[in-house]
């Protein structure tokens, strides 16, 4: 604001900037609201992981692929490639198991397939001279599948989209914050000394604390 400007004008900027900061300040608090909380809830699970017990549940399950069905694996020998049409469609048939574009690993006897996701962990093997295939599945319970999330672990592209929108939410809420504070600090004491102490806080344990 120009020093020469008249109190009329100043207030009416002043007005102008509280309700523009306080629209964006709402409008992004709404929009991550439910995701700090579960950031909140996933950063103590997370950093008391080794105190909460969890029994994983491992599925493992056989089939043997059908002659027609092998032979659509061609003769390709090495490198990584999705899986063909028939060969996904037949083991999502067979043994509910959604395979997507996800790459295999090929080699002239083994595909061998990693499936890892939010809380779990699966791989799947087909022998490609006698059609066995081995599935397994571990599911490590929702606490770390939420665990996973909040850390964007083999939660897929989707996800990850997700976490920069909410990450962009969570610093125009800080800023906008911040400015607010900064218009109301002159009739909040407190304001500055309380955001200073937010910041010495973790310095000092960081500084001398952590090694």
């Amino acid at each position: 604001m120009s020093p020469s400007a008249s109190p009329a004008l100043q207030q009416q900027r002043r007005g102008f900037w509280l309700r523009t900061l306080h629209q964006w300040h709402w409008i992004s608090s709404a929009v991550c609201l439910i995701g700090m909380l579960l950031f909140a809830v996933t950063g103590i699970t997370l950093n008391h992981a080794s105190k909460i017990e969890a029994t994983p549940d491992v599925t493992n399950l056989t089939a043997t692929m059908p002659a027609p069905v092998l032979a659509s694996l061609g003769d390709r020998q090495e490198g990584n490639a999705p899986l063909p049409a028939a060969v996904a469609g037949w083991l999502e048939q067979e043994l509910s198991v959604s395979i997507g574009k996800r790459q295999a690993e090929w080699s002239d006897l083994e595909l061998y397939l990693s499936m890892p996701g939010p809380g779990a962990d699966a791989w799947l093997s087909i022998d490609r001279e006698t059609g066995a295939v081995e599935y397994e599945r571990t599911n490590r319970g929702w606490v770390s599948y939420f665990n996973d999330l909040h850390k964007g672990r083999n939660a897929g592209p989707a996800w990850g989209w997700f976490l920069d929108i909410f990450a962009v939410a969570c610093l125009v809420f800080c800023i906008t914050g911040l400015f607010l504070l900064y218009l109301h600090g002159r009739q909040r004491r407190m304001t500055w000394p309380m955001v200073g102490l937010g910041l010495l806080v973790p310095l000092l344990i960081a500084l001398l604390f952590i090694h």
